[in-house]
């Protein structure tokens, strides 16, 4: 039996194909017989507590410039579809927490993947701390003098917002660095939120491994390598895609975190990992399987389907 699976993500018109997680879990769902509609965030509407929003009837790809066509547009009242998958990219702002608001009405009745109140309650760089075993030296403030005491004691440091998102405004800095105070100046400027510091690995040369879990449990993995001059190692801002196996110490922090992400809700997550250091775990829109099964891994947009076609009762 057929499932109606609606997507919230940015503009359809606007995704790149090659990459995009949400785009390998319409295909699959389209495979297995399931309806799919989307819409845009800003679409959605409650009233008298029923969550409502336009959406269209979509068919898909996989086709670079020819990926999708749409059908009329139609009021839905969400608590009618099978599924939600929840996929705009952040910024994670107020905006996006009212849509976790929103969908919070509707689930489980409508499962929504990821769970919106457990999206809401754990950014990506907030749920990781839960973990400081599994992680570098780590610090989330805004006041100076505790960014200075701890750039002294590990010297080399990476600052980033917060609420940040694609490897986007992330600093490497030292005690010696003479653009600290312009640094501190420009992260005060742009963001109000603590900023994420972190000691620096000096092995993310070799990679920052990307790490999909499904329920809780380690399902595929991607190296992801910085370009020449960059420490960034995220697709979207030149890091090279290489295939890779994960180490026991990678295994490890799976098995560690999983119990907590299967609890919370959380169907499908990202992790980071370098040098088998936790630095990120990844709850709103996680990318990579994509690429995974591009490098010859395997389908994790057919795990996922299996779970989520399980607790449909499909």
């Amino acid at each position: 039996m057929s499932l109606n699976v609606a997507i919230q993500m940015d503009p359809i018109e606007r995704i790149r194909i090659a990459g995009d997680t949400g785009f390998a879990l319409m295909l699959e769902a389209q495979a297995r017989g399931h309806n799919l509609y989307t819409y845009t965030p800003d679409k959605l509407s409650m009233r008298d507590g029923k969550v409502t929003a336009p959406m269209r009837p979509v068919k898909v790809q996989d086709v670079d410039g020819d990926y999708f066509t749409a059908g009329a547009e139609e009021k839905v009242d969400l608590s009618t579809l099978d599924v939600v998958l929840l996929r705009q990219d952040p910024p994670f702002d107020m905006a996006y927490v009212t849509t976790t608001h929103m969908l919070e009405r509707i689930h489980p009745k409508t499962l929504v993947v990821n769970d919106p109140t457990s999206v809401r309650n754990a950014p990506e760089k907030i749920l990781v701390t839960h973990f400081p075993e599994l992680m570098p030296p780590t610090l989330i403030t805004r006041d100076r003098a505790e960014i200075e005491a701890f750039r002294d004691e590990h010297g080399e440091i990476v600052m980033k917002p917060l609420y940040g998102h694609g490897g986007a405004t992330v600093f490497k800095t030292s005690k010696t660095d003479p653009n600290f105070g312009s640094l501190f100046d420009l992260f005060s400027n742009l963001f109000r939120e603590p900023w994420v510091v972190q000691g620096f690995i000096k092995e993310v040369t070799e990679g920052d491994k990307r790490i999909i879990l499904i329920d809780g449990k380690a399902a595929g993995a991607v190296n992801r390598v910085p370009a020449v001059g960059d420490l960034r190692a995220n697709m979207v801002r030149g890091g090279a895609a290489r295939p890779t196996d994960l180490s026991k110490q990678e295994l490890a922090i799976c098995e560690a975190i999983g119990p907590t992400l299967r609890e919370r809700g959380l169907l499908l997550v990202g992790i980071d990992v370098i040098h088998g250091k936790l630095t990120e775990i990844n709850v709103t829109a996680p990318t990579g399987v994509r690429a995974i099964k591009k490098l010859g891994g395997p389908d994790l947009a057919a795990q996922l389907f299996d779970v989520i076609e399980a607790k449909r009762g499909r």
